[in-house]
């Protein structure tokens, strides 16, 4: 008897670029996916820098932005999914940027 197993691998990231319009993430097996960056609002309102430190996680599984606090899954941006931080929190997260940068 034949049986076909059916592996399902998790889409990872390998590159990722943000620029003033978009995320851009490519992905191992070839695809390039890219968002609005105004879907992310922190990365929307962050620096060059900040916006160009990211680590991979988890293989390529999510993004992390340590200077901005932001963390993206690569099966999220499949999914279309944009950020769900709630005005309020964003707002508290700009006004610590802007103090921080008043220093």
């Amino acid at each position: 008897m034949n049986s076909l197993a059916i592996v399902e691998r998790e889409a990872a990231a390998s590159n990722v670029e943000v620029t003033e319009d978009e995320l851009i993430v490519s992905l191992f097996d070839g695809r390039r996916i890219s968002v609005p960056i105004t879907w992310y609002p922190r990365l929307f309102h962050g620096t060059v820098e900040e916006r160009s430190t990211y680590e991979l996680m988890g293989r390529g599984t999510g993004i992390h932005w340590p200077l901005l606090d932001e963390d993206i899954s690569v099966s999220g941006l499949l999914k279309g999914n944009p950020s769900f931080e709630s005005e309020r929190s964003l707002q508290n997260w700009l006004d610590d940027k802007a103090a921080k940068n008043s220093l």
